[in-house]
């Protein structure tokens, strides 16, 4: 099958400006999706939306984790593709704890759309997930504006060497501290980080007001101590 390569940053860019995708090669047929549908464990539930979240996944240990081997998971973590941060989505918040999710009945997003977003949120399934939860819940937004934002907002951020980091004692706040530092505007309070229960670095959550301005993140937002040991597994990026 013809295949489009899009090198979203070449293997030989420095990976302090682009720990995203190193190499991202795009079927001529994205993959299909089914619907995403609430459940009893995910209810739909309408709140008022008081700002959001924007959550990045760390490649490498999604790819070493059982999620990794997948069917759905084999264009992010098969040979063809190199991948730092991805794109999880952009998740709507409430005002106050509870947060708003599958508002209304989400369509199939186009396969022109995942296309165009593959190599941000390197899932289909992934993709259709995120607009049926989340992006229903966005006032006036198509799977279009709703991946066009969430990637508008990943794409400007940039990263450290992630390789360095890897490479020495690290704490939560230390990798906080390290993204800040490359991102005008963006402070360590600004984010959350997660890890699995034995510490490696799963994601980064950044806070954003309703006008998608980086904000301090509330108390309950969840995330690692600063103080808390983390390791990141550098594996095949």
């Amino acid at each position: 099958m013809h295949r489009l390569l899009i090198v979203a940053a070449m293997l030989a860019a420095p990976v302090t400006l682009h720990a995203q995708a190193l190499q991202c090669a795009v079927p001529g047929e994205v993959p299909r999706v089914r619907p995403d549908l609430p459940s009893r464990e995910q209810p739909r539930r309408v709140v008022l939306i008081g700002s959001y979240t924007l959550a990045i996944s760390w490649s490498p240990q999604f790819c070493r984790s059982g999620a990794g081997d997948r069917p759905t998971s084999r264009f992010q973590c098969g040979e063809d593709n190199r991948f730092g941060f991805t794109l999880h989505g952009l998740w709507p918040d409430g005002v106050e704890k509870q947060w708003p999710q599958y508002c209304r009945p989400a369509q199939i997003v186009p396969a022109r759309v995942i296309r165009a977003h593959l190599c941000a949120t390197p899932s289909a399934q992934l993709q259709q997930h995120e607009w049926a939860k989340h992006g229903t819940c966005m006032a006036g937004y198509t799977p279009a504006r709703y991946f066009a934002r969430s990637t508008a907002l990943y794409r400007r951020l940039r990263f450290p060497d992630m390789d360095a980091l890897s490479r020495r004692s690290l704490t939560a706040g230390g990798l906080a501290s390290a993204i800040a530092a490359r991102n005008p505007g963006l402070a360590p309070e600004m984010m959350r980080i997660t890890a699995d229960r034995q510490g490696w670095l799963d994601e980064v959550w950044i806070c954003l007001s309703k006008d998608f301005r980086y904000r301090r993140c509330p108390v309950h937002q969840g995330g690692l101590a600063p103080n808390a040991d983390l390791r990141i597994w550098r594996g095949r990026r």
